[in-house]
């Protein structure tokens, strides 16, 4: 029934008060299945069902203009910033479909290439003046893909007084990258960084620094880490693991406050509903970034964090040197 029911709005096109509701009703199945927040599950799926009746969706014709009103009102309730809901028929017939297993090295290649593309996150690396070393990172690509970039990287800036990562404008990523840099920092010796739970296994993996690295440790470095406030959930639990073990100075702005993780799910009639099916938690904070952001140690605008970072650098690493 509900095969047939896509299938003729698919193909009339029309959005009507009907259609409306069964796409409610789908998403709201989708949140209380799936939402790592149970009790704000229940009454994300009541304020949609509250609007509805009170005819808030009546004149929304336009499937792109209903989908982001139901997204702002799922923020409104939720505060989550990963919980998202679109419209896509290309994405929504894929989910759809029954998933096929890809050759690994198809995979691996169609993957590779794609983040290859954007250097897997590492934008620019130098070394400024007085040998502090600077790397500007705008997302975290895997490291079965970018761990020899990753590596690479942090050889080049092995022999450097102190660092700054540039994370403004980060826009996330895969938390394997975070731990391979963050284990550049210390020593051999294990450092626990950042626990996530999984609604459903209902289980919690472990996040470690390695034990082996490809080349020269900084654990002694002191370390600078730029943000704004668009730098966002992968990028907002780099700067939040140093801050709370107390390894690096954060400089900048508080970040955007996203630090649930999950996944895209198929809703009715090509409407496709993001979810957060997992958390972060800190095993020093008991907590994480949700909502709040990663506040910085020093304050600054996030165009002014560059200077003040290298000035802080350069008292460090030479109490007597005047910065330019």
């Amino acid at each position: 029934m509900l095969a047939t029911s896509i299938a003729a709005y698919a193909q009339s096109g029309n959005l009507t008060n009907a259609h409306k509701k069964e796409i409610i009703d789908s998403i709201n199945y989708q949140l209380k299945d799936k939402y790592v927040f149970e009790k704000v599950a229940d009454l994300m799926a009541k304020d949609l069902l509250k609007r509805y009746k009170r005819g808030e969706y009546k004149m929304i014709t336009d499937k792109t203009v209903f989908a982001d009103s139901l997204k702002s009102h799922l923020f409104t309730i939720s505060k989550d910033k990963h919980i998202g809901v679109a419209y896509d028929e290309e994405k929504a017939a894929r989910l759809r479909s029954p998933s096929k297993k890809e050759d690994p090295a198809e995979k691996f290649n169609r993957v590779n290439e794609r983040v290859r593309k954007f250097n897997y996150g590492f934008e620019e690396l130098k070394i400024l003046e007085n040998n502090i070393g600077y790397i500007k990172i705008t997302a975290f690509a895997p490291t079965l893909y970018g761990g020899k970039t990753a590596s690479s990287a942090m050889q080049f800036v092995s022999n450097c007084d102190a660092l700054i990562f540039d994370l403004r404008n980060n826009f996330g990523g895969d938390p394997t990258m975070i731990q391979l840099l963050i284990s550049y920092l210390y020593s051999d010796e294990p450092v626990h960084l950042i626990d996530f739970y999984q609604k459903k296994e209902n289980t919690t993996i472990q996040s470690w620094t390695l034990p082996y690295v490809d080349g020269e440790r900084m654990p002694n470095v002191p370390v600078y880490v730029l943000t704004n406030n668009k730098t966002i959930s992968a990028g907002e639990e780099f700067a939040y693991d140093l801050k709370s073990l107390g390894r690096a100075t954060i400089v900048g702005e508080t970040t955007a406050g996203a630090a649930n993780f999950g996944e895209e799910f198929n809703a009715s009639g090509n409407f496709i509903v993001w979810i957060p099916t997992g958390k972060a938690i800190s095993p020093i904070t008991k907590t994480n970034w949700e909502g709040k952001g990663v506040e910085p140690d020093v304050k600054v605008k996030a165009n002014e964090a560059l200077d003040i970072a290298y000035k802080l650098a350069l008292e460090k690493i030479n109490p007597n040197m005047k910065s330019p």
